[in-house]
Order: structure tokens, then sequence, then C-alpha cells
């Protein structure tokens, strides 16, 4: 072998230069390559696009059982909503940037309807999908029947193309759950609002029936009002029977207690306290009596309120049906203030600390049935301590504990002097 030979060929000096420009020029080259490929198929799909929409439809029909109810339902609107995003979606193909928003805007507009109509996002979702594999696979068969030859090239633009459909998918989401969360709110509202109008009643009969529905509660029936002041909202256990319905100071729960004319009567408030069990300390409830059909909700409201102006401050339960002379006293403030001042007038003259000691004598022995002696169990003194303090209210008063009719009126007008005022 000639020595220039072998010496050409077994030595080379410095690094093997790298062509890189050449191979960014090669794949430039490819990639213009690619969108034409691309846009020429794209402008195809365009004059095909009613028929790509009757395929699109076709194939959500035989997978898509929610679709399938809206094409039965508006055939010609489904029809225009699919027509419009695939066309966004063959546009934006050939004009990414000066169709981005109007593509934008078409996709936020169908997850906003379809959460409207209650369509499942997991239908919507899937409906994109297929309309972006079916617009891919038109490519893909538009450049085989035209330029066979090209179809390798479409493999450089296939991520742009899912991207695209990515996007939108994520869009259409977005949509959908904001306009679910709206949904949600305005349904919430609603139901506040005819929930507040029955309980002040000023309902509408024309809004029963919705009321009824909104409220799981039957329209015709019998129902109890809860009032509760002081606990937290949770406080009162309600089932499919009962709604609760919360107030910046007290909350009313509206629970059935039994169908109209089930005879019932007597058993309804007790029916209703059921579900106050296990409330807390502190908590004042009050349970109104009965009333039939959501139209008298108002004045069963009105009722609860009454019972649990009779609650003591300390907290407990108060049944109006097992109160109903103090809530007579209660329900007239002007009454009350005649009863107490005439009753007890004499001794609510006395200094300060002589008349609360009195007055907490009074309101111990009515608490202890009349027993001198739980009644000083409770007031950490002897019974003849109490007994001589009972005499002595006796004789201020002008009335004797051993009538009747003196008592009714004693214990009535303790009661008037314990009510808020309005």
């Amino acid at each position: 072998m000639h020595p220039a030979a072998r010496t050409r060929t077994t030595f080379r000096t410095g690094p093997t230069p790298v062509p890189q420009p050449r191979s960014r020029r090669l794949r430039s080259l490819i990639d213009a390559d690619a969108l034409r490929v691309l846009h020429r198929a794209a402008r195809v799909l365009l004059d095909d696009l009613p028929d790509l929409t009757d395929r699109l439809l076709a194939v959500l029909r035989e997978q898509e059982p929610a679709y399938r109810a809206a094409l039965d339902h508006d055939h010609a609107a489904t029809w225009q909503e699919v027509y419009r995003s695939l066309r966004h979606s063959v546009t934006s193909l050939l004009d990414p940037r000066g169709t981005r928003e109007a593509a934008h805007r078409c996709t936020w507009r169908i997850g906003v309807a379809r959460a409207e109509q209650g369509l499942p996002l997991d239908a919507v979702l899937h409906a994109f999908r297929l309309g972006g594999s079916l617009v891919w696979q038109r490519l893909v068969e538009e450049t085989t029947r035209s330029e066979p030859e090209d179809v390798r090239l479409l493999v450089h633009v296939a991520t742009d193309v899912w991207n695209f459909v990515d996007e939108h998918c994520t869009l259409v989401a977005d949509a959908y759950r904001q306009a679910e969360r709206q949904l949600a709110w305005r349904r919430e509202n609603r139901v506040r609002l005819l929930a507040a109008a029955l309980l002040d009643g000023t309902s509408r009969i024309a809004d029963l029936p919705e009321t009824a529905e909104r409220l799981c509660l039957p329209e015709h029936g019998r129902y109890v009002v809860v009032a509760i002041a002081g606990g937290p909202p949770h406080d009162l256990p309600v089932g499919a029977s009962a709604y609760r319905h919360s107030g910046a100071d007290v909350d009313h729960g509206i629970v059935l207690v039994g169908d109209e004319g089930d005879g019932k009567t007597d058993r309804d408030p007790l029916a209703a306290l059921a579900l106050t069990a296990g409330t807390p300390a502190g908590c004042r409830i009050g349970v109104g009596s009965a009333v039939t059909g959501l139209a008298a909700v108002g004045d069963a409201r009105r009722l609860a309120d009454l019972a649990l102006s009779i609650c003591p401050p300390e907290g407990g339960t108060v049944l109006l049906t097992e109160h109903l002379p103090e809530a007579l006293v209660v329900s007239c403030p002007e009454l009350g203030a005649t009863l107490t001042e005439r009753v007890l007038g004499p001794l609510l003259g006395l200094e300060p600390a002589d008349r609360d000691v009195l007055l907490d004598t009074l309101v111990a022995w009515f608490a202890c049935e009349g027993s001198a002696q739980r009644a000083g169990e409770r007031l950490y003194c002897h019974r003849n301590t109490v007994l001589n303090r009972l005499r002595r209210c006796e004789q201020l008063i002008g009335r004797s504990l051993a009538r009747p009719h003196d008592v009714v009126e004693i214990g009535l007008a303790l009661t008037a002097r314990r009510a808020p005022r309005g």
C-alpha cells in the first residue's frame, strides 16, 4: 500500500466537526414540510366539516348515553355546538394565534352550557377527546388519499395537535366546574329564600310546590318548628324529614311530624323534640305546637319563637304545649307588664338586695313545686328561712300561696317579669 494512502487513512488530527447548522436547517425544512402537509389536509377538512360533524355525533350517540339524550332532546342545537367546536379546532391548525381567543370562548361556552344542562363532565371530556381523535384521523386519511408519501411528515405535528386537544379539555373542565359552583350557589340561595319566606309567613301559594320539592318536604303534612339559640349550627340533628334554616341569632328547624289527618296531634311536639337530643348545655330550644301544611309554617315559627322566649337564660328546652299559661302572658308584653306591676309591685319597690332575695325565693319555691325543703337546698338555706321569706312576700303583695287563684297570678307575674321585652 502506498505510504501516502496509509497515512491519509490512519491518522487524523483535531476533533471531527459536528454539522449542527446543517441539522437545524434540515429540521426547519422538515417542520415546514409538515406544516404544509397539515395545512393542505386541514383546508380539505374545513370544506368537509358538516360530514365530520355527522361522524362525530354518530360516535357520541353510540358511546355516550348522555349525549344520546341531548341529541334526542334537541338535535339541531347539539349539532350546531359540535360543528362550531370542530370548526375552531380545524381553523386553529391553520392559524393558531389568530383563532386562539375565539376557540377558547367557544370551548368555555360549551363547558358552561353543559354544566347548566346537567350533562356529566366525564361525558363532555370524552366528547372533546373523540373530536380530537376524529380530526387527527381525517387529517391522516386525507393526506393518505392525496399524497401518501407525506403521511410520515404528520408525525412532526402530532404533538401540537394533541396539545391543542388537552388544552381545550382543561379549559372546558374549568368552565364546567366554575358554572357548577355558581349553579350550586344559586340553588342553595334559592332554597334559603324559599325557606325564609316560609318561616316568615310570606311564601306565595304558587311557590309552595317548588318549596316542598327543594326542601324535600311534602306540601301537605303536619309540621312543628323548633327554634334554637345559643348553640353551634350542627347541634340539631336533622334527617330527610326536617330542614334547618340558620339565622343571625336563632336557627329554625322545620320538622315533619306526621301526615295530614293522622290524628297524632298530641305527639307531634314530642316527635320534634326527639331531634334536639344531645344539645349542649346553655343551648335554648323552643318547640312550638303542630300545624297542618307548609302554608302554616309561618304560624308554627311564631309559636316556636314564643316557646323560646320562655326558656331560662341558662338554657333548656320548652315545649309550648306544656307551658301555655306562660305563653299567654309572654305573647302580650303589655298585659304581662301590667300583671307584674299589679301582683309584684310592692315587692319590686324594695331595696335591690332585699327584693332579689325574696324574688329568688319565690322562683325557687315554684321551681320546686311548692317544696320549702327542696327550695332551701337550692338556695343553700334552711327550710324555715324559706318559709319566713315566703310569708313576708305574702304580706307585701297581699296574696296567699295557699290559694290556687293567687298562686296562678304570682306564677304568671314571675314569668312575665322574666320574659324578654320586645
